[in-house]
């Protein structure tokens, strides 16, 4: 295992300390203090930097995320909610919805609140409030590496509606800044259902500055309701400005801008990211499996307080269900029909 600069043995490691935990791994705990009371939170910490955390509680999502110390993730107002207090009607998610490194949004439904003839669905669905369960967390050596893993299962299930099931893998390697999310969601009902995926990535302070350069993947880029001259600002960052609205991008995947795993990549850099009282590079990636996740929506709200970029591999955009019905069709499974997801974020500094 690579540590601190210096190759280490298990042994050689397991000498140097009392506890393994002196220098990183998974722990889980729970909050108790206001809505966010009886939210468990499982920490993973790598040992080379990052440290983040987990919320089975809230559709086994990552909230926040920080380098030595140092934030990559936004953090909502809200702080991790309890799901006791979801609201689910129309924006109310908005309410609850804790920010953080990752908030899933679906199964059935993502984006604007939407009404069809199989009912009412708000912002962004449900999973992100959604506990699992099986919940499972795993350290084990191979050889003189320690792998690491954290993994649920979330349903979305209605009598007489559709029946989606979730299972989540979060996975990593001592010692390496880097985090696996391995997805799978099946139908495991006996009648097609509807099911649209969207991977809310949110990114903020001091991660985004006016000197942070976004690197988007080749695609066809088209800006949500705006005109395109807007688009020369999808790449680029500055200061809060409180009177600024929200912009959406839809940028749609090339395949030949995917490698030979059928993965595609966009980064966020960073000139001068504040580690200790030192500045320096900081790249963080972004990779996802675009065969199953074509479009990459970018929300960009350099605002006061909203101050986010969200980086979100999606396959549907977010007006919601009639939008994407008359758009390009509703993302569907058949009965016993089962999607994979692969996503990965490794941070560079």
């Amino acid at each position: 295992m690579r540590l601190y600069g210096e190759e280490r043995t298990r042994r050689e490691l397991e000498a140097r300390v009392g506890r393994l935990g002196q220098i990183g791994g998974v722990r889980r705990m729970r909050l108790t203090e206001g809505k966010e009371a009886g939210t468990e939170i499982i920490e993973v910490r790598t040992g080379a930097g990052l440290a983040f955390e987990i919320t089975p509680d809230k559709g086994m999502d990552i909230s926040l995320a920080q380098l030595w110390g140092v934030p990559l993730s936004w953090q909502s107002a809200n702080g991790d909610v309890h799901p006791m207090h979801y609201e689910s009607g129309g924006t109310d998610w908005l309410r609850t919805a804790s920010g953080g490194l990752l908030m899933t949004c679906g199964l059935s439904h993502a984006g604007s609140p939407s009404v069809d003839e199989t009912g009412s669905y708000g912002l962004h669905g449900r999973v992100h409030h959604t506990p699992a369960r099986q919940v499972s967390v795993r350290e084990a050596w191979e050889g003189d590496e320690l792998d690491w893993s954290v993994s649920g299962v979330v349903e979305e299930t209605a009598i007489f509606g559709s029946k989606l099931r979730l299972i989540r893998e979060i996975s990593g390697r001592l010692g390496d800044n880097r985090i696996h999310i391995s997805d799978r969601v099946e139908n495991i009902g006996f009648q097609p259902a509807v099911h649209m995926m969207l991977y809310h990535f949110n990114f903020g302070f001091p991660l985004l500055g006016p000197d942070t350069c976004i690197e988007l993947p080749e695609a066809e880029r088209e800006v949500r309701g705006g005109a395109d001259d807007m688009l020369a600002q999808a790449d680029n960052w500055q200061e809060p400005d409180a009177a600024i609205a929200e912009t959406v991008y839809y940028h749609r995947v090339r395949q030949s801008a995917a490698d030979d795993e059928r993965m595609t990549e966009t980064r966020i850099v960073n000139p001068a990211f504040p580690v200790a009282d030192q500045r320096r590079s900081l790249a963080v990636s972004l990779r996802w499996s675009s065969d199953t996740l074509p479009l990459l929506v970018q929300w960009r709200m350099p605002g006061a307080g909203e101050h986010v970029l969200g980086l979100e591999p999606s396959n549907c955009r977010v007006e919601g269900r009639e939008a994407q019905r008359s758009h390009e069709g509703l993302p569907m499974l058949q009965p016993g029909e089962s999607i994979a997801y692969r996503l990965e974020l490794n941070v560079d500094c």
